[in-house]
C-alpha cells in the first residue's frame, strides 16, 4: 500500500528526515509521535505524495511517487483519506456540502452516494448538523466532519495528523473510536499524535504500533500495544 525505502527528506537547506523506511500493511493501525517540529505532518505528507523524498524511494499502491503523472496522483488521493491538523471548510457551505466536496470534484455526487453522506454524517455524529455552516461549529465537530470528509471516497487508507489536538478528552476518545471502526472495517490508519494519553488509551480497543520519529529517523516506541 504505502512503503517507504530509505527516504530522506531536506528542507530550507538542512535535513528534517533521514534513513527512513517503512511499510504500511492493509489493515494495520500505527500512531506516530515525536517532539514538536521533528517531521510528523512531513512524514505524513511523504506518505500521501504530496511531497516527493529527495533521497530514497516512496512507493504508493505499487507506484513510485517519482513516476507518477497528474492523473495517477489524483486517483491515489482517492485511495488515501487525509484528516489535516488545520482543518479547512468554506465557510459559505453547509456542513453536508463540505463534506461531500470530494465528491462533486470527482462527479460521483449521484443519488447513491447523497444516501452515502447522510449515513455517514450519522455515523461521525453530524446527522443533526448537516445544515450548519463551518463557523457554527464546535472545534469536536469540525474534527468529525473532517473525519467525514476524509472517508467519504471509502480510502483504503486513511491518514490523520493530531486528531484530537484541539478537542477535550471526552472527544478525543470518540474521534479514537471513529478510527477504530474505520481499522475494523479493513482500513489502515496511521495517527499522527503526540498524546500519550490517547496512544494508552487505544491499546484496549485496537492492536497498534507506535512508531517515533528522533533526530530525524523513525524508530518503533517500545512494544506494540
Amino acid at each position: 500500500m504505502i512503503e517507504l525505502d530509505n527516504i530522506a527528506y531536506t528542507y530550507g537547506g538542512g535535513e528534517l528526515l533521514s534513513e527512513i523506511s517503512l511499510k504500511l500493511a492493509p489493515g494495520s493501525f500505527h500512531f506516530l509521535t515525536g517532539p514538536s517540529g521533528a517531521g510528523k505532518t512531513t512524514f505524513l505528507k511523504l506518505c500521501y505524495g504530496v511531497l516527493t523524498p529527495t533521497a530514497g524511494r516512496a512507493m504508493l499502491f505499487g507506484q513510485d511517487v517519482r513516476e507518477m503523472d497528474r492523473d495517477d496522483h489524483a486517483l491515489t488521493r482517492r485511495r488515501i483519506g487525509v484528516v489535516h491538523q488545520d482543518c479547512q471548510f468554506l465557510n459559505h457551505l453547509p456542513v453536508a456540502d463540505n463534506v461531500a466536496l470530494p465528491l462533486t470534484v470527482s462527479g460521483r455526487d449521484t443519488l447513491d452516494q447523497v444516501a452515502n453522506l447522510k449515513e455517514l454524517l450519522s455515523w461521525v455524529g453530524l446527522g443533526h448538523r448537516a445544515g450548519a455552516l463551518p463557523p457554527e461549529l464546535s472545534g469536536g465537530e469540525r474534527q468529525r466532519a473532517a473525519l467525514a470528509r476524509a472517508v467519504i471516497m471509502s480510502p483504503e487508507v486513511v491518514l490523520a495528523d493530531e486528531p484530537t489536538g484541539n478537542v477535550d478528552w471526552e472527544m478525543s476518545q470518540r474521534l479514537l473510536q471513529l478510527l477504530v471502526e474505520l481499522n475494523r472495517m479493513g482500513k489502515t490508519i496511521l495517527i499522527a499524535t503526540h498524546d500519550m494519553n490517547l496512544i494508552r488509551a487505544a491499546k484496549h480497543h485496537v492492536q497498534a504500533r507506535v512508531l517515533r520519529i528522533s533526530n530525524r529517523k523513525l524508530q518503533l516506541a517500545g512494544a506494540d500495544l
